[in-house]
This record gives C-alpha cells, structure tokens and sequence, in this order.
C-alpha cells in the first residue's frame, strides 16, 4: 500500500478521465461513458488520494463519499463529495435505466472531474502527505 497504490488509483483516474474527455466531447453526448466512466474516475482519483495521505476507509461508495470530504477538509483538495453522490445516480440512470438522469451539461461534468483529477495528482506529486 501507500505511494506504489496511490500512483496506481491515479493512473486508472487519468485512463478513465481519457474516456470522460472522448464521451462528453462526442455529438452527440456519450452519456453512459461520460455517467460511468466519470463515476470511475473520481472513485479512483479519490482512493489515490487517500492512498497518498494514509487514510484508510472502506471501499465502498458511501466510504469514499466521506473520504473525499476528508480530503477536502484536512488536505485542501475540491470536495467532490456531491459530485460522487451525482454520478453514482448518473451511472444508474445510465446504466439500468430506473431513475431519470439528472440535468446534467457535458462539457462542465468533464471540466469538474478533469480538475480533480489534476488536483489529486498534484497532491501526490507533493512530496510531503499534506497540500496545505
């Protein structure tokens, strides 16, 4: 655990983020890619992060909702804990078709998850475990 699965959790954020960017760039909007892959994304951007600092949590939705809070609060990066909350729903819109999709803009979805993605690798490419 710790840096080795920190760079791992990025790298897969950075490979799904590369679809998030095809998805909501393609007209018309791919939004299973854009809901699932971004759904991913920030997941996985989230357990880099935590990685990184050391905090342990479950690998569970709800978990990493919390996590990324945390990670907001003490380390200073974007909380995105709404934003998790909102693509999961996405995804299920999506992907099962049982709830309605969410009133959603592509192009701002894709900004949104592409920056946290930047600010989770610029935290780990710190070398102390804190951003502030």
């Amino acid at each position: 655990m710790g840096q080795a699965e920190a760079q791992k959790f990025l790298k897969m954020a950075q490979e799904h983020l590369e679809r998030v960017q095809v998805a909501s760039s393609d007209d018309p909007t791919d939004w299973p890619d854009l809901t699932i892959f971004g759904f991913y994304c920030v997941e996985a951007a989230v357990m880099a992060a935590a990685e990184h600092v050391g905090l342990q949590l479950k690998k569970t939705h709800p978990a990493k909702v919390d996590a990324a809070e945390t990670l907001a609060r003490d380390h200073g990066l974007p909380d995105v804990g709404d934003l998790l909350v909102m693509l999961n729903q996405a995804r299920k819109a999506t992907a099962y078709g049982d709830i309605e999709l969410p009133p959603l803009d592509a192009e701002d979805l894709a900004t949104d998850i592409e920056r946290y993605v930047e600010a989770v690798a610029g935290l780990i490419a710190n070398k102390g475990k804190d951003s502030k």
